[in-house]
């Protein structure tokens, strides 16, 4: 019998070393930016709430595409085709067009990211003035135990702020000149 404990004992041992050894999987990293713009909810929403329209307020967007599905529809798929370079394509997860928010995932592109998932959506903040958040949920691209540099947690973290703050600082200008974004 003792034989068999300490063979036990060792197995035990030796499987707890092993769980230990096996690399963290990459945390979940959230950013969440918000801006404050002169209009009324429903206003906003007319420039914000178009999931097929990003180009006419984010700067740097030159051109979005719904490419599966209907626009504003759950299921649709937009292709972004970035300034810079590059596509996103993101899928409509929900749309509540009654509480200005829609969700969606990130399916693939250009992006330093895995399991993306975002939330825009407008609320009133006072008279004629709404608050607009974007907030996303997200890993790292490369979710192993030694990502390079520019591919860590804080390089993900900085791309997608500085493109929820390059977005919602030309949506303010957007909006709050009066313009919804219409002109194509």
């Amino acid at each position: 019998m003792p034989l068999i404990r300490r063979l036990a004992a060792a197995a035990l041992l030796a499987a707890s070393g092993a769980i230990a050894a096996a690399p963290a999987e990459a945390p979940v990293l959230k950013v969440s930016r918000s801006v404050i713009v002169h209009a009324a909810p429903d206003a906003a929403w007319r420039t914000v709430g178009d999931f097929g329209r990003v180009h006419a307020w984010h700067p740097g967007v030159a051109k979005t595409e719904i490419v599966e599905g209907a626009d504003d529809r759950p299921g649709a798929v937009r292709l972004l085709t970035l300034r810079g370079g590059g596509t996103l394509r993101e899928r409509l997860l929900d749309y509540d067009a009654r509480h200005h928010r829609y969700r969606y995932a990130l399916v693939d592109g250009a992006w330093p990211v895995s399991g993306y998932t975002a939330v825009i959506g407008v609320k009133a903040a006072g008279r004629n003035r709404s608050k607009v958040t974007w907030s996303a949920t997200f890993r790292r691209k490369d979710t192993g135990p030694h990502p390079a540099a520019d591919a860590d947690d804080a390089a993900a973290k900085k791309a997608v702020g500085e493109t929820y703050q390059a977005g919602l600082e030309r949506l303010k200008a957007v909006v709050d000149s009066g313009r919804d974004g219409a002109a194509r």
